[in-house]
């Protein structure tokens, strides 16, 4: 699996799409209706299923492990919620939690970990 984060509006999808030679059909965006489709060439929005497990009551770490036969020779893009001022909201810190700690997780599964800003690449992994 290659892991590739950063901010929002970064340019993570053109990069995934330049860098593995993705079709606009191999990438699933994540929503908070339902539960990503893991077999996906490339799944974008991660963070937004861990929105969905928040809200749900479940840890996307624990329900991604369950998945893992699935996305392991994924791409997966995530968005970093984790900076600027601490949300005020309950649900909103605990997304936050989570979504920090599904990409700690991830990072440490992943082959390769791309950090993008300003649309440069910065391999980290």
């Amino acid at each position: 699996m290659d892991l590739i984060i950063g901010g929002a509006y970064q340019g993570k999808r053109d990069y995934a799409v330049r860098a593995f030679s993705l079709a606009s059909g191999d990438i699933y965006t994540c929503n908070l209706e339902s539960v990503p489709d893991f077999t996906s060439r490339c799944i974008e929005g991660l963070e937004e299923f861990a929105l969905l497990c928040v809200r749900e009551g479940a840890d996307p770490v624990e329900a991604l492990r369950a998945h893992r036969g699935e996305w392991e020779r994924s791409v997966i893009i995530m968005t970093d919620i984790s900076c600027g001022v601490v949300p005020l909201g309950e649900e909103n810190r605990a997304w936050r939690e989570a979504a920090g700690r599904l990409s700690a997780f991830l990072a440490t599964e992943a082959e390769s970990v791309t950090r993008v800003f300003c649309g440069l690449a910065q391999r980290l992994k």
